[in-house]
């Protein structure tokens, strides 16, 4: 490229048929320990305008985890931040590896986009029917860049097609979001598993490592956080 060229940056968010839109949802999970009582927490959730989900920790008896989210980036460091630092969480000891922040985007597939990027993140996190929750980050090697975008669309369509056979028999259902250039420890993904029931997730994780993206391109997965919902915001109740 000459020094007299430009390149055209585009950030929005692309799906099927010339859709396109600059619209995504954040999502913040915090874990804490030393929770001796909850109701607490309980009080503050239900009082406030935060949407998200409060988990219980399965490999803590006292670990909490909150999953916090908004299409505002700013609502993290402001009124999540401030109903964090209130009395309710104020002494609790905040477990720093665990704490996973991401955005919804879009393949460039999606025959709905706006759904996609919006609701369908949010009908995963906050359906009372799902309360099991297994989330972790993960982070590709270098070598699945260089791949051409065939390849890499094949890689990605194993990994696919099995996710959504656990989702089409109720058994798993997915979240999905980026991480670039936001997480501390240079993850590229978060991945967030749902379900009615805990072994179908853990399942489907066990499944995963055969495929070519697990057992090939993936340089680092976790730590792993699995809570069990206690409370969830209305579905389309809050606005965040």
């Amino acid at each position: 490229m000459s020094s007299g060229e430009t390149t055209k940056v585009d950030v929005q968010e692309r799906g099927a048929d010339g859709q396109a839109s600059d619209r995504r949802l954040f999502m913040q999970l915090s874990v804490f320990g030393g929770c001796l009582d909850v109701k607490p927490l309980l009080r503050v959730l239900e009082s406030s305008r935060v949407e998200g989900v409060l988990y219980q920790d399965l490999n803590d008896a006292r670990g909490v985890g909150v999953l916090a989210m908004s299409e505002d980036p700013v609502f993290f460091v402001t009124a999540l931040r401030e109903m964090l630092n209130a009395d309710a969480f104020a002494g609790l000891a905040q477990k720093h590896e665990l704490t996973m922040f991401g955005r919804t985007y879009a393949a460039g597939f999606e025959t709905d986009l706006e759904d996609w990027l919006l609701r369908r993140p949010r009908r995963a996190a906050l359906n009372p029917a799902w309360p099991w929750a297994i989330w972790y980050p993960l982070r590709r090697t270098g070598a699945f860049g260089r791949l051409s975008p065939q390849e890499q669309g094949a890689v990605i369509r194993e990994h696919s097609v099995l996710g959504r056979a656990y989702g089409d028999a109720d058994l798993a259902h997915d979240v999905r979001l980026a991480c670039h250039g936001l997480d501390v420890h240079d993850n590229d993904f978060v991945i967030g598993l749902v379900g009615r029931q805990l072994h179908p997730l853990s399942h489907l994780v066990q499944a995963m490592r055969k495929t070519v993206q697990t057992s090939q391109y993936i340089q680092a997965l976790g730590p792993f956080f699995v809570g069990h919902a206690l409370w969830q915001s209305p579905l389309g109740g809050r606005a965040g």
